[in-house]
């Protein structure tokens, strides 16, 4: 048991797994409270902290969809209409090779767990140098605009919360992206407020997966002095998937 991961949480035991996948299916989101150890969380917080310098920051405005806009559509289409985000990060070869994160990340137990809740062979790291480790800092002000995800799954970890905001919603079930739905008029409905809005709670240390494709979410700007801090542990389905160097560019400021 790797020993930054609480033994609350049995990673092999088949039937905890099991349980798991249910909640994930049936909800979209599976929230495993307390899953580093406090010990851990402390020394991936001091250690963020420590780059805050080398942090880049990037403010955009885009579409839901995370797509140029269509300039054969109105500009207050739902496709055309634009929401800001803000944040910081530091990439995975800023992170220390002896970091709990770098550790649980790499577990094989810890992989083969999340292939099992989520229903797959198998997860992989990323191919590029900078992308399977990310640590999101949010400052006052700071948020994530209302958008779908492109990847069919995440997995993040809240290291520190902020005094106020930076609150995680989601409507579930917006639009059926393998069916090639585009749901305009419930992405409006959202946008305008007119939509019943879920707000997934989770403290430092919570193990969060998510499938964010068909689900429409946000952050919330971040309120206070203190910066919201929350790891991204990304993975692949298959070998040899790299960030393209745009994105790079864009969510790096670089491209290795």
């Amino acid at each position: 048991m790797n020993k930054n991961i609480s033994q609350t949480h049995p990673l092999s035991d088949p039937d905890y797994i099991a349980t798991c996948k249910s909640v994930l299916d049936d909800s979209g989101a599976l929230v495993l409270d307390d899953f580093f150890v406090t010990a851990a969380i402390e020394r991936i917080v001091i250690a963020s902290l420590q780059q805050r310098d080398h942090v880049f920051y990037a403010r955009s405005t885009h579409n839901v969809y995370l797509t140029n806009p269509d300039p054969d559509l109105a500009p207050d289409h739902p496709f055309n209409r634009q929401v800001a985000s803000s944040k910081g990060l530091i990439a995975d070869d800023q992170i220390a090779p002896e970091s709990p994160l770098r550790t649980v990340y790499n577990d094989a137990d810890f992989r083969s767990f999340l292939a099992g809740v989520l229903g797959i062979e198998e997860v992989h790291p990323y191919a590029d140098n900078v992308s399977s480790i990310n640590v999101h800092f949010a400052g006052a002000g700071q948020e994530l605009g209302w958008h779908f995800d492109n990847s069919a799954f995440a997995v993040t970890m809240l290291l520190q919360a902020p005094e106020a905001g930076g609150v995680f919603e989601y409507v579930p079930a917006v639009r059926d992206s393998g069916a090639g739905d585009m749901a305009y008029d419930r992405v409006a409905a959202v946008l305008d407020g007119n939509e019943s809005v879920h707000k997934l709670s989770f403290a430092p240390g919570a193990l969060v997966l998510f499938r964010g494709r068909d689900a429409m979410h946000r952050v919330t700007p971040v309120q206070g002095d203190t910066t919201r801090l929350l790891v991204v542990f990304a993975y692949n389905e298959q070998p040899g998937v790299t960030l393209s160097e745009s994105a790079r560019t864009t969510f790096y400021g670089r491209t290795v």
